[in-house]
C-alpha cells in the first residue's frame, strides 16, 4: 500500500530538517537547492529510520518545481507541502528575496495545487514579520500576484532598497496567498495556511542575534513566553497541522512566536 507523502522543502535548513523528525509516519521528499547538504541531510534520516528520499529543486524555477510535483506524484499519495525554504534579508538583495520567498512561494502553490486531493494541505512558513506591513491596495495586488510582470516595479519603490523590508513584504504576500487560495483548494477538499514563527534558534536566526545584538535582545524582552522558538516548536504544530485532527484549519495564518507580536503591535 502507498504511503501518505509529504514535501518539505528547504530540508536541510534548521526548521526543514527538524521537522522531517516530527513526520516519520509519512514518506517524505526532502528538497534543497544544494546537493551536498541535501544528500548529507537525507543520509541522516535514512539512518534514523525515517522512509525519505531527496530531490535537488531550484524553487525559483519553473521547470523545477515541475519536476519535483511529477517525482512526488511516484512517491505515493500527494499528502502535503511544508514549504520551509527561504532566505532572510541578510543576503543583501532585495530582488533576490523577492524572487525566493515570494516569487517562488506562488510557483510552488500553483504546480502543488494540480495534485492536490482531498485530505491534503500546503504549509507556507511566512514570518511574524508580514503582519508589520500593513494593508494598501498600492501594493497588495501586487504581492497576491507576484508572477505579474510588473509586480517587482510596483513593489521596488515601497522598499527603499532594503532587503529586510522586501522580507517583510514578502511575508504579507505569502499570507495573502494563503488566504486568497483557501476556497480554490477547499474545493478539491484541501486545505492551504500559513505558519508565522517569531525569532527561531536556527543558524540564520543566530547569525542575527550576532549581528544585532540589542534588537534581538529587545526582542526577547518582549516575548511573553521568556524565551526564543525553537525548531521542534514549529516541527509539532506543522505536525498537527498535517494532520487530520487540524482538517478544520484552512485558509489562515498561525502565529508560532511566543506571543511577541502581541507586544510589537503596541509600539
Amino acid at each position: 500500500m502507498d504511503k501518505n507523502v509529504i514535501v518539505i522543502t528547504g530540508g536541510a535548513g534548521g526548521i526543514g530538517s527538524v521537522t522531517a523528525y516530527s513526520l516519520k509516519d509519512y514518506k517524505l521528499v526532502v528538497t534543497d537547492y544544494a546537493q551536498e547538504a541535501l544528500d548529507e541531510t537525507v543520509l541522516k534520516m535514512k539512518n534514523a529510520g525515517l522512509d525519505a528520499v531527496g530531490f535537488v529543486c531550484d524553487i525559483t524555477n519553473k521547470a523545477s518545481i515541475d519536476a519535483l510535483v511529477e517525482f512526488t506524484q511516484k512517491q505515493g499519495i500527494f499528502k502535503g507541502l511544508v514549504h520551509t525554504a527561504g532566505v532572510s534579508g541578510t543576503v543583501q538583495n532585495p530582488k533576490r528575496v523577492f524572487d525566493i520567498d515570494l516569487l517562488a512561494t506562488d510557483m510552488l502553490v500553483q504546480a502543488f495545487y494540480e495534485i492536490a486531493v482531498e485530505n491534503s494541505v500546503l504549509i507556507l512558513i511566512a514570518s511574524i514579520m508580514g503582519h508589520v506591513i500593513p494593508p494598501n491596495p498600492a501594493y497588495d495586488g501586487a504581492l497576491l500576484n507576484p508572477q505579474d510582470e510588473n509586480a517587482w516595479s510596483i513593489i521596488e519603490p515601497f522598499l527603499e532598497n532594503n532587503s529586510d523590508n522586501m522580507y517583510n513584504f514578502a511575508k504579507r504576500g505569502v499570507h495573502l496567498i494563503a488566504k486568497h487560495h483557501a476556497m480554490k483548494f477547499g474545493k478539491k477538499g484541501a486545505r492551504i495556511l500559513s505558519l508565522s514563527p517569531g525569532v527561531i534558534l536556527t543558524p540564520m536566526a543566530e547569525k542575527a542575534i550576532a549581528e544585532h545584538p540589542e534588537q534581538m535582545n529587545q526582542m526577547l524582552m518582549m516575548t511573553p513566553a521568556g524565551r526564543y522558538g525553537k525548531p521542534e516548536d514549529i516541527a509539532a504544530t506543522v505536525q498537527f497541522l498535517v494532520s487530520d485532527a487540524a482538517a478544520f484549519i484552512t485558509g489562515t495564518d498561525i502565529l508560532v512566536d511566543g506571543g511577541v507580536l502581541t507586544q510589537m503591535l503596541k509600539q
